[in-house]
């Protein structure tokens, strides 16, 4: 597996059968094979987590497949890409699998899943839940690994909102990291955003102290990676500080043989 931090919050992900591109907006995109599949994710409509210009791909790569929130309105996407293009709603699961190279969505019931007597075997599975701001977060299993991409499911406390309004904010986060307690992912990109001040680490804390996570990837830190820093600083990230991966700037690159995917 093979991790690049792009911007933002967008990150592209190389397993050995397909690329996972998440809330691509701007930034470099490692050159791809154009043979392997590339899955085109993007977590809701936020102009930092979404931008038609995903669609540009199509030229660029060509075996493409977009799965969106469907907060992201299927009529204002061009035409020639919504054969391509998957919408999920929080609650779902989507399963995939090759086919001559070729990504496709499995649809239907198991039993209508068929092909010359074989039950076809999703090699992708996703998995959606409700995000406490817009559209979803991705929990993604394939060639035995578990990737999560929060998008902007966190615990957006704000200093100068109502009481009642940050206590119901945290019921809310809290109910979806729930339903993932106790799991055992290999990589999560969790939101660790600067502008919170104070309550910037709760959501990330909240998700490490519930979920094991092998390698957690910071995002949606607005160029600001100190944040970083000072969440492992913290008494409370004693139990999974070394976890975190240090991002310094767009375009470093992670693997699980590099030194630096800790």
């Amino acid at each position: 597996m093979k991790i690049t931090y792009i911007h933002h919050s967008s990150f592209l992900v190389e397993l050995e059968s397909v690329y996972l591109l998440f809330d691509y907006t701007e930034g470099t995109i490692p050159g791809m094979k154009r043979e392997k599949p590339l899955l085109v994710l993007a977590s809701h409509r936020h102009g930092d987590h979404y931008s038609p210009v995903i669609f540009d791909l199509i030229k660029e790569h060509g075996n493409v497949r977009f799965v969106l929130s469907n907060d992201i309105w299927r009529k204002r996407l061009p035409e020639e890409v919504l054969p391509l293009t998957d919408s999920l709603k929080h609650g779902e699961t989507a399963k995939y699998r090759l086919e001559n190279g070729i990504i496709r969505q499995l649809t239907g019931t198991p039993e209508n899943q068929i092909e010359d007597g074989v039950i076809s075997d999703a090699c992708l599975t996703i998995h959606t839940y409700k995000s406490t701001d817009e559209g979803v977060a991705f929990l993604i299993e394939a060639e035995g690994k578990t990737i999560y991409h929060a998008g902007d499911l966190n615990n957006w406390r704000w200093e100068g909102e109502p009481d009642n309004w940050n206590d119901s904010m945290a019921k809310k986060y809290s109910a979806q990291i729930d339903k993932m307690a106790g799991m055992h992912l290999d990589v999560a990109f969790l939101p660790l955003d600067p502008r919170q001040e104070n309550d910037f680490y709760l959501g990330m804390d909240e998700f490490l102290h519930k979920v094991d996570v092998k390698h957690v990837f910071p995002m949606h830190c607005w160029g600001d990676y100190s944040v970083i820093g000072k969440i492992r600083a913290l008494s409370c990230s004693a139990g999974y500080r070394d976890r975190i991966e240090e991002i310094t700037g767009d375009g470093e690159v992670f693997t699980e043989e590099d030194e630096r995917f800790v």
